[in-house]
């Protein structure tokens, strides 16, 4: 019974330790993706960053540099480095991202983060958006929600949940986290 413990822990390591792919997407509605490879080692300085964290605020702070140095990551394999925030700073490069490629390339990274165990305070929820003032004016952006046991921001409504945006700022910079209702009444840097 020992060996076959010990087989299946070995296993397990090397699987937690392995490379990891994920698909980021660019071009403005996800028209192009890249397969980016993570090595052992970036996904080990990445753990590290977030097993420092001690509680859901903390986390929060950490993960909005973790989301950056993907990014930054990922942009050393794709034209994605071209990345300028917002919708009009790329000059029309290849690699340029829109909202819904960073809402749908944040939330596949902060699966990947979550598949790991690397999140231990919060967990990746569908990407929301939000409409000011007309529908001209969309706007979405990864989410995560503090786990039912870390409750230090919940009230009645339940959990805190929050925005994950890396499209407010140029690829490889922190994503802006915000809280998720105060994001959708506009909030966020000007880009």
């Amino acid at each position: 019974m020992r060996a076959w413990l010990a087989v299946f822990l070995l296993a397990w390591a090397g699987w937690a330790a392995a490379e990891e792919r994920v698909l980021v997407c660019y071009g403005y509605g996800c028209l192009a993706e890249d397969s980016i490879r993570y090595t052992d080692g970036q996904l080990g300085t990445v753990r590290r960053m977030l097993f420092a964290a001690t509680d859901a605020e903390s986390e929060r702070r950490i993960l909005a540099d973790v989301i950056g140095l993907l990014y930054g990551w990922a942009g050393e394999q794709s034209d994605i480095a071209n990345d300028r925030a917002g919708n009009f700073n790329d000059d029309n490069r290849p690699g340029k991202m829109d909202c819904i490629d960073h809402s749908t390339s944040t939330t596949r990274l902060l699966r990947l983060l979550a598949g790991r165990g690397y999140l231990r305070w919060h967990r990746v929820l569908e990407p929301q958006v939000r409409s000011l003032a007309s529908v001209l004016f969309v706007h979405w952006s990864a989410v995560i929600e503090e786990w039912p046991g870390a409750e230090e921001t919940a009230g009645e409504a339940g959990p805190a949940r929050f925005a994950v945006d890396s499209w407010f700022v140029d690829n490889g910079y922190p994503a802006v986290i915000l809280p998720l209702e105060e994001w959708k009444k506009g909030a966020g840097p000007d880009v």
